[in-house]
């Protein structure tokens, strides 16, 4: 690092210390957001922290999802990062034990260059490029997820946990204030930790599957949403294991049920804070239409990203559940791409396409670099749908293997992503799908065992 680095990083951990003693913190949580979304770090005690220079193998970012290790092409050398703690990212642990607290780490070469692989780097990436143009992107996401009865054998179907009186909904209840009622125990803890953790979120309400739930942030910068929805994901496990049940972020956890969603509204302002999406008279600008444009034009070559797992794609199965198309319309949640009806100021596009399985920083990274492409291009959208969109033309890969090859061959997405981190995305999913081909299901037993 450079030399005027490691004088930040001394300064930073007086900042540290002083935040520890203050709150009579015990222990840190320090940790990276992997390609997956999971943290990796160390947990060390509050006064020792700081201490020493943090080091963490580069190879965490070559890690599928099972956690083997892929061969890194990238990093021959199993290389260590150093690992430098993100002050404006301290928060307590609520549901710690003992007094704690969590930072992020951001992940830098020896010279003092970024990761390229880290996820929150390739997401600054993307945002340094709307700078350079005087460009600020606004991001607010939606996150769905269900709550699962606990077991512990991975052979049983998933099913609901039980509510009050030990009832199982089973039925279908969207927007069912009653539904809510049953895990208000639960919805008041996640509430009181994410506001000790300064998560920004807003409503939320049951979905189309039973015990599926989805929560709304306040919109805001799109590094900062991405932390606060990798925080989250944390945040609703830990919730629900100590109310004695599960939660998932699984795309499709339940065949005959919804699949969960990650929706993101996206506009982009000034640096006077206007919505470059819309002119002065209040209609919709040229670079609103060029971000529509580009969104449609790229987000095949993107897809990986928003439909990261085997299981993502099931979610497309129904086509008049979940949007399987590039289709855009004012106030219509039947197309992928709907632009909520709202004033000039709040013009906005909702990407409704990523599944909740998805890395943030890496499903954010890449619908903006898709709006990015299409403003500076100058990319004409279609017409906007006219009445359902749903039962319309399939226009996303319907296979995983077909994404990893798009994602792969695209020069647009390297050139915004970074070439490094499309090559080990890339080949991480490469791995993740050739485990799973290994894997022999309950349907080929016992369908096709005896009848072939």
């Amino acid at each position: 690092m450079r030399g005027s680095d490691r004088c930040n990083v001394s300064n930073n951990n007086e900042v540290f210390q002083h935040w520890f003693k203050e709150r009579g913190i015990e222990d840190v949580e320090a940790f990276v957001p992997d390609l997956a979304g999971s943290a990796r770090g160390k947990v060390m005690p509050a006064d020792k922290f700081g201490a020493g220079e943090m080091k963490m193998p580069e190879a965490i970012f070559s890690q599928t999802i099972s956690g083997d290790y892929i061969e890194d092409s990238t990093n021959l050398e199993d290389r260590d990062m150093l690992l430098v703690p993100d002050p404006t990212t301290l928060r307590p642990v609520p549901w710690a034990t003992d007094p704690a607290a969590s930072v992020f780490l951001d992940c830098y070469h020896r010279d003092g260059s970024q990761v390229a692989k880290s996820p929150r780097s390739v997401l600054r990436g993307v945002l340094a490029k709307f700078e350079a143009r005087g460009w600020i992107p606004v991001v607010a996401p939606e996150v769905e997820f269900y709550l699962l009865s606990p077991h512990s054998d991975p052979n049983d179907e998933a099913e609901p946990p039980e509510g009050r009186l030990g009832w199982t909904e089973g039925a279908r209840q969207p927007y069912s204030i009653d539904t809510m009622n049953d895990f208000d125990p639960f919805i008041n803890d996640v509430y009181a930790y994410c506001e000790e953790q300064g998560i920004l979120i807003d409503t939320l309400s049951q979905e189309m599957g039973p015990a599926q739930f989805e929560i709304n942030f306040l919109h805001g910068n799109a590094l900062g949403n991405a932390d606060q929805v990798f925080l989250f994901k944390r945040t609703v496990r830990e919730a629900a294991i100590e109310h004695k049940m599960h939660a998932t972020f699984l795309a499709k956890p339940m065949a005959e049920d919804a699949g969960s969603a990650l929706h993101v509204h996206q506009s982009v302002v000034d640096k006077q804070g206007n919505n470059i999406f819309s002119n002065a008279d209040g209609s919709a600008s040229d670079l609103f239409y060029g971000y529509l444009g580009g969104l449609q034009h790229y987000m095949p070559e993107a897809m990986l990203l928003f439909a990261p797992y085997v299981n993502s794609y099931r979610r497309f199965l129904n086509p008049d559940s979940s949007p399987v198309n590039l289709d855009w319309a004012v106030d219509n949640r039947t197309v992928g791409l709907r632009v909520p009806d709202s004033d000039p100021e709040s013009r906005r596009v909702e990407n409704r396409l990523a599944g909740a399985d998805v890395n943030p920083y890496l499903v954010i990274a890449a619908s903006l670099a898709c709006g990015y492409l299409g403003m500076v291009e100058g990319i004409k959208p279609t017409a906007p749908v006219e009445g359902s969109a749903y039962g319309g033309e399939f226009e996303l890969h319907r296979h995983i293997y077909s994404s990893i090859e798009a994602l792969r061959c695209s020069n647009a997405m390297r050139s915004m992503l970074g070439d490094e981190f499309v090559t080990t995305y890339t080949a991480v999913k490469d791995d993740e799908n050739r485990e799973f081909q290994e894997i022999i299901t309950p349907y080929e037993r016992e369908i096709l065992m005896f009848n072939v």
